[in-house]
């Protein structure tokens, strides 16, 4: 009873990503417009993936969420003889991310859910994929890869939130921003050595699509700062007409 207290806390202290990835899992089925039972006992239709990653079902439990190549899902379904778990994607999922693309076969960045207090060597990731970026040039330097993303369409409002040197989430892979062209609407990114052999990004090929998730703090910030602004714009209004007064005295 004891271990089963522990296994719980340990359970409900998992809640973000850190953008490390943990292991390549490899897409074993998609399966689209499935009948599905829903709370009230009715039917709907959508849409599951299955996927193999070792690693990932190590501590796995029916409902722990896995980030799958940087989306928060929830296993629905868990297969421990064939290291197999299945998730459901959403319409929403769907229509922010390439998961609906996939074929089996592909490879998918995989991490489980991190422990809150626990070391993070990443940025704090939710999961929560705002769009899907293009690839639009790579080249090498030395021993790294740099990869161009370019935003299409209204997704370019996100280059406000990607700044130089700030964070970033592709494909659930916490990295660094390196050159950013808000204008052009596209930005940089560079991998080491190691990170090349541990993800699937340099796999892909210039026009492919990747998921991106940028730093939730800047939203964050932002919000904050559309709070605060009216306020500081009052005050200033209220500093002028003293002065204005002080002035006629």
């Amino acid at each position: 009873q004891q271990q089963q207290q522990q296994q719980q806390a340990i359970i409900s202290q998992r809640k973000m990503f850190t953008g490390i990835v943990e292991e390549m899992g490899t897409v074993v089925s998609l399966e689209k417009q499935k009948e599905m039972q829903l709370w009230d006992g009715s039917t709907g239709v959508g849409t599951e993936l299955t996927v193999k990653g070792k690693v990932a079902m190590d501590g796995a439990y029916l409902g722990c969420s896995i980030s799958v190549s940087g989306v928060c899902l929830t296993a629905t379904e868990l297969d421990d003889e064939n290291s197999c778990f299945k998730v459901g994607l959403a319409p929403e999922t769907l229509r922010r991310t390439y998961l609906g693309d996939l074929q089996p076969g592909e490879r998918v960045n995989l991490e489980r859910a991190s422990e809150m207090g626990g070391r993070n060597s990443g940025h704090f990731v939710q999961g929560h994929v705002d769009a899907t970026g293009t690839i639009d040039e790579t080249w090498t330097d030395k021993d790294s890869l740099f990869i161009k993303i370019r935003l299409d369409g209204e997704d370019g409002d996100l280059m406000r939130y990607i700044v130089p040197k700030g964070f970033i989430a592709i494909d659930g892979t916490s990295l660094t921003v390196c050159d950013v062209n808000a204008e052009e609407k596209w930005f940089t990114f560079m991998l080491v050595e190691y990170t090349q052999k541990k993800i699937i990004i340099p796999a892909k090929s210039v026009g492919g699509k990747v998921n991106i998730e940028v730093d939730v703090l800047g939203k964050y910030s932002e919000n904050v700062l559309a709070t605060l602004l009216p306020r500081i714009e009052q005050l200033e209004g209220r500093v002028k007409e003293l002065e204005a007064k002080l002035a006629e005295k």
